[in-house]
């Protein structure tokens, strides 16, 4: 069984991605044989090497873009690293209907030790890593290609919040917060405050609700949690070197930025 023939066979079953042990099994050619058929398809741009030992197929309906939706390959992915993962942060929100920035690069959050980003080509893949993994709020999507794990809307939400200063700032997240709250529901919420382990930034999320004037339903549910727990006041942008002063809101959240939506 020649690569070619792999190849077609894979895109076949709608599958967009393959290590070199399953091409190894597969063709029972020599590691030294397979690099050189690699190598060969690579230049001709059917296949792209995204990280040591893990391709992706081009195919020709992607082949312009030089790139694939990142739902056709994380899973394999993810399975070849044998780690847990879901797509986050703006990645996530624009699957949620909150796209008001158009990003070209994908985020994924998994589990330490770090992974390094991946700049190639038309692909742009960041890695966050996080030491709490989510009892709860991670959704398996369907694509073409098999199954996906997301954060649902709400995990979407304390995530941007919680890395802001990684993603350029508050008042770049702010739009796309904005959009994304309209499709936080009650049970996810619900969900994530039965887990979620940072309170800072909970109180933020509790502002953003309150500020939004999202749900009626979101703000009593949260109100309720804030009822039966200590805690402190923050500042909303926490890259300040300044601490929280003096504050006048239920959730003793520092305004300490200027928000701008240019929605």
């Amino acid at each position: 069984m020649y690569l070619n023939d792999y190849i077609k066979e894979k895109l076949s079953l709608e599958q967009y991605s393959f290590s070199t042990e399953e091409l190894q099994a597969f063709t029972h050619k020599e590691k030294e044989a397979l690099t050189t058929d690699l190598s060969y398809l690579t230049k001709k741009g059917d296949i792209m090497p995204l990280r040591r030992g893990f391709y992706l197929i081009i195919p020709p309906r992607y082949s312009k873009q030089g790139k694939l939706p990142i739902q056709l390959y994380i899973e394999n992915l993810f399975k070849n690293l044998d780690r847990p993962y879901y797509i986050g942060l703006y990645s996530a929100a624009k699957f949620h209907g909150a796209s008001h920035q158009q990003i070209q690069r994908d985020y994924i959050i998994t589990t330490k030790p770090t992974l390094l980003d991946i700049d190639k080509g038309n692909i742009d893949l960041r890695f966050f890593t996080t030491a709490n993994w989510p009892q709860k709020n991670i959704l398996t999507k369907k694509s073409d290609a098999g199954i996906f794990k997301i954060s649902d809307a709400a995990l979407t939400a304390v995530d941007l919040i919680h890395y802001q200063n990684k993603l350029g700032g508050l008042n770049r997240i702010f739009s796309v917060l904005e959009e994304l709250m309209e499709s936080v529901t009650y049970s996810q919420l619900s969900d994530l405050l039965a887990w979620y382990p940072h309170k800072s930034t909970l109180q933020r999320l509790a502002y953003f609700i309150d500020k939004l004037e999202v749900d009626d339903e979101l703000l009593q549910l949260i109100t309720e949690y804030f009822k039966k727990v200590k805690y402190y006041p923050v500042l909303l942008n926490p890259s300040s070197k300044e601490s929280a002063g003096s504050v006048t809101n239920h959730w003793k959240v520092d305004i300490n930025i200027k928000l701008e939506s240019d929605i």
